[in-house]
């Protein structure tokens, strides 16, 4: 893989990282379904470690279903949705998948939190589906 940027909607926040994707995944949790306001969010995890962010983000941070803490960062300005920071997932960084530059390569593995899926929601592709998240 190749570097992978993106940016907010106002372009004032900027990241790019060298580091191959952790995983790429859909999450149709409750919180994911409201912070994008949409069905569901789809992330590409990254090490922490190898994210560049230029710009300034504000930060919200809310206890998930794990009981830990999940902060979602995003442009003050424009409000776009950049990254999530689980602390049950030390040392990795979910980018949203909508303020990448390129989208082409992506290609889901797993949807977690199937069990709040929009009745709708049927992705196929042969996803891996949880109910929750994996342990």
């Amino acid at each position: 893989m190749s570097r992978i940027n993106g940016s907010c909607l106002c372009g004032n926040v900027h990241y790019s990282t060298d580091a191959e994707p952790v995983f790429v995944g859909v999450c149709h949790c409750s919180d994911c379904q409201r912070f994008t306001g949409s069905a569901f969010s789809t992330v590409v995890a990254v090490p922490s470690s190898a994210l560049q962010i230029a710009g300034t983000l504000k930060t919200f941070s809310k206890h998930g279903d794990s009981g830990k803490l999940i902060h979602r960062r995003f442009c003050p300005d424009c409000g776009a949705g950049i990254v999530d920071d689980a602390d049950a997932l030390p040392g990795i960084s979910m980018l949203n998948a909508g303020t990448l530059d390129d989208r082409s390569w992506l290609a889901p593995q797993s949807e977690v939190y199937c069990d709040s899926a929009q009745p709708w929601v049927h992705l196929g592709g042969g996803l891996k589906r949880f109910g929750k998240m994996p342990a």
